[in-house]
């Protein structure tokens, strides 16, 4: 079963469409503030989104920008306009998929189940692991076993993940500006310091605040949370 949230302002549609997922035991979410579309998606964590174009506040292209700012969850549009002129307009702020109306449930079905597996492939392969813990880059989250925390892209997240792919070896500071920051032209070792320690901080609060080392005067070094 999944989580799926829709952006459409068109009741019947919304009954349709519901109705059919239900079917396939997908949880369906709907908008209550249309002028808060973003917020209402991150605080429901959806598995996918559908979205219509012409909405009462803000166009569907202005809410894909705004979501995609914090939510990776895959997105199709819902649209009877006119697909050549808006496919790629759509696409550019974030979206996955199109559908014009008017379109088989069937087919939509199809596109739904068709992200659902490709988006769940891309997480499970891109995961990064060490020891009991997991990184998902494409979310930023990180779960170990006394709990998970949100890493804010893409600093914090880079930054981990360079160290556990470089485990236990020590990296440089001026590796980490060359390769997060491309060489840090307008940053130094204070910014770097600063991100370490946010890092440290979240790490903290899942019990892995022993895990990045400090190699005085050289750079950082990351171990197993055991060590």
């Amino acid at each position: 079963m999944a989580k799926i949230f829709m952006v459409e302002d068109n009741p019947t549609m919304v009954a349709a469409i519901s109705t059919e997922l239900n079917k396939w035991q997908h949880q369906v979410a709907t908008v209550n503030d249309w002028q808060a579309i973003a917020d209402e998606i991150a605080m429901a964590q959806p598995d996918l989104i559908l979205f219509g174009l012409t909405l009462p506040s803000f166009d569907g292209f202005y809410w894909i920008q705004e979501v995609r700012k914090t939510c990776q969850a895959p997105i199709i549009v819902i649209s009877a306009a006119d697909i050549d002129s808006n496919v790629m307009h759509a696409v550019a702020a974030g979206a996955d998929d199109y559908l014009m109306k008017p379109f088989s449930l069937t087919v939509l079905l199809a596109k739904i189940q068709a992200q659902l597996r490709r988006h769940t492939t891309d997480q499970r392969e891109s995961q990064v692991h060490w020891g009991n813990n997991q990184l998902n880059p494409l979310t930023g989250q990180l779960r170990s076993p006394q709990g998970t925390v949100q890493l804010p892209p893409p600093t914090e997240s880079a930054l981990l993940q360079v160290l556990v792919h470089h485990l236990g070896q020590t990296v440089t500071k001026e590796q980490l500006l060359e390769w997060l920051w491309q060489g840090g032209k307008y940053l130094n070792e204070n910014t770097l310091s600063v991100n370490v320690s946010r890092l440290r901080t979240k790490l903290s609060s899942v019990g892995l605040d022993q895990t990045i080392r400090t190699e005085r005067g050289v750079g950082y070094r990351m171990v197993d949370d055991h060590e």
